[in-house]
């Protein structure tokens, strides 16, 4: 008796078909598995390299940061030297701004004198109201010393100007001291930043171009115009006061020998006067002479030569004229002249002495060397030879 089988109505394949979709299977996986493995390897690749790449960029960040920390440093220090010179130079200007100031200010005891040395002379008499050369010297020195002044007027008002620039450039390369101060600490916070450190974030737009910024050509061409502003004002603030001080040193130069001329002159005047008055004054004052002291001497036959000499001029003069009233009267006339000359003579050597005396306060103080009382007193009544020497 045979077994009956039952089977399940469902299809079969046979095994060929089996076999064949078992390695087709097989063929897939193999391809998924190495799919799999390849995108593995890729991604392990291109994690490394985006490690690698990553880790050079923050290197390379890193040294661009640190150039640039230098550079403004450089940069920094350089403003601060040209800060320092410009300070210093504003000291030294103010310096000879004031040293000039003060020489404008004692000018003015000089003009004063001599318009009043001018106002003086105008009181003389007669014929001796003359424009002689001590009058035009010291007009000469009082255009010298007004031209002086308004020059020096001139300097200074420059300097003035130059002060106020200095202090302008001063005040730019502070801020721009600052600000690169500013920045270098910024940068330095920046550079030791890394991707471990607890106050970093995610940015809004982190690559926006920020406000105001400005190319780095534009900010290398800022930096090189105020070192240039800089070292520009220095030579011409030396410039400047070089002038100042030069043009100070010239005034008191031709001032002194202005003083020094009109001084000569108007002692050169003196001897004329003095000598006028010795030649009308000696006879006379000889013959007051007491006892065994009234004697003939050599000066006294001199002077007796002198006596006919005028005497046989008298005579001729007496030959030539016929009315001898007529000669007395003009003799006496003369006689009145003279005396009106030697009045104007001595109201002009009193004059010129007052002059003097006015003008001595020139050579005190910062306008020459002094002298004493003893020695101008000599030297008016020229008794240099009389005096005998303390050597």
């Amino acid at each position: 008796m045979s077994v009956v089988t039952y089977e399940k109505p469902l299809p079969h394949i046979g095994l060929a078909d089996w076999f064949a979709k078992q390695w087709s299977a097989q063929q897939t996986n193999d391809a998924r598995r190495a799919d799999a493995f390849k995108l593995r390897q890729e991604a392990r690749q291109l994690r490394n390299e985006a490690t690698i790449k990553t880790n050079w960029d923050t290197y390379h960040n890193n040294v661009r940061l640190g150039d640039r920390i230098t550079e403004l440093d450089r940069w920094k220090e350089t403003l601060e030297v040209c800060l320092q010179r410009i300070e210093k130079e504003v000291g030294l200007l103010k310096d000879e701004k004031y040293e000039t100031e003060k020489e404008i200010d004692g000018l003015g005891i000089p003009i004063n004198i001599i318009s009043e040395c001018i106002f003086v002379r105008d009181n003389r008499q007669g014929a001796e109201l003359t424009f002689d050369e001590g009058e035009t010297e010291l007009k000469k020195e009082l255009s010298l010393l007004e031209n002086v002044k308004k020059l020096l007027i001139e300097r200074c008002q420059a300097a003035w100007e130059k002060h106020n620039k200095l202090n302008e450039v001063r005040f730019k390369l502070s801020l721009e001291i600052n600000n690169r101060h500013e920045s270098i600490e910024i940068d330095k916070h920046q550079l030791s930043l890394d991707k471990n450190c607890a106050d970093i974030s995610f940015r809004t737009d982190p690559l926006r171009i920020v406000k105001n910024s400005l190319p780095n050509e534009s900010w290398l061409e800022h930096s090189s115009y105020l070192n240039s502003l800089a070292e520009n004002e220095l030579a011409e603030t030396l410039k400047m006061r070089e002038a100042l001080f030069i043009d100070r040193e010239h005034a008191k130069n031709d001032i002194s020998a202005q003083r020094d001329r009109v001084d000569f002159i108007l002692l050169a005047l003196q001897p004329n006067a003095d000598a006028l008055k010795l030649v009308e004054t000696r006879l006379e004052n000889r013959s007051n002479r007491p006892g065994f002291e009234l004697s003939r001497d050599e000066v006294e036959q001199g002077l007796k030569e002198e006596v006919l000499q005028l005497r046989q001029t008298r005579d001729d003069l007496k030959d030539k004229i016929n009315c001898a009233r007529a000669t007395y009267n003009a003799l006496e006339e003369q006689q009145v002249l003279i005396d009106r000359e030697l009045d104007s003579k001595n109201q002009s050597l009193k004059t010129d002495i007052q002059c003097l005396d006015l003008r001595a306060q020139l050579r005190i103080g910062s306008f020459a060397a002094p002298e004493t009382e003893t020695d101008r007193n000599i030297l008016l009544t020229r008794m240099e030879k009389e005096i005998p020497s303390t050597t």
